[in-house]
């Protein structure tokens, strides 16, 4: 398999960042670690034994990214609308770095797939629908979708903005849900242990976005299937086959 690593100072974020590329060709999938992780969490914790079929096939090409969650949602010392505040920041990051980055490594602009587990996948999902301009696809998996999670009660913009159970009810701009109901989203959770706050999310999520005519498959999966990689091992080479074949 052709493994890359890149590593550049990030203008957007005022620091190092770093990720890996998989494979030579193939619909590109941004790869988000779990909370706090970092780019090299997709290989280390063997998800990437996983999709190697897909990747060695040609289906795939997968692009690991750092996380900036201990900076953002998870740092408890920071006063919520600078969490949010940070995040943003990473968004810039994913959509004027990253994302030129995976363009210029899969010759030209094509529609890339987000996934992740746990909050990789809050973060899968949150921005396919922050840029369904740029993604077309999203597996996430065990993730959860509003900010009260981790915020609470406070909002404000950028929290708003961040929280997909709390904005996509009032989306109303007609190009952003066209291009919603283009893309294709694939969410799975269980139903075991540390899995309820992420089956009421991704239930919920389903209810609005079908209420907007969006898409999706939300697969709810035993209550035997816990928050653990063992189970994402699983679910993961299952949705791919589903997107790729």
């Amino acid at each position: 398999m052709h493994v890359e690593y890149h590593k550049w100072y990030s203008p957007n974020l005022n620091q190092d960042m770093e990720l890996k590329v998989y494979g030579h060709y193939g619909k590109p999938v941004l790869a988000f670690p779990c909370a706090g992780g970092k780019f090299y969490e997709f290989e280390d914790l063997k998800m990437l034994e996983l999709v190697a079929p897909f990747i060695n096939d040609g289906k795939v090409k997968v692009f690991t990214v750092d996380s900036v969650d201990n900076q953002s949602w998870l740092n408890q010392n920071s006063h919520p609308g600078d969490r949010a505040h940070r995040h943003n920041d990473y968004d810039r990051y994913l959509t004027h770095e990253v994302v030129p980055f995976i363009h210029d490594k899969v010759s030209g602009p094509r529609g890339i797939t987000t996934t992740g587990c746990s909050m990789g996948g809050y973060h899968a999902v949150n921005y396919l629908l922050r840029h369904p301009d740029l993604i077309d696809s999203t597996i996430a998996l065990s993730g959860v979708y509003s900010m009260k999670n981790f915020l609470g009660d406070y909002i404000d913009n950028n929290v708003y903005f961040n929280s997909p159970i709390d904005f996509l009810p009032s989306l109303q701009d007609e190009w952003f849900l066209n291009a919603l109901r283009q893309s294709r989203i694939m969410i799975g959770v269980g139903q075991g242990a540390w899995e309820e706050e992420c089956l009421r999310d991704s239930c919920r999520l389903k209810e609005i976005m079908d209420s907007k005519g969006i898409p999706s498959w939300v697969d709810v999966w035993g209550h035997d299937v816990n928050h653990d990689w063992p189970w994402w091992y699983k679910m993961m080479p299952h949705f791919l086959g589903h997107l790729v074949g």
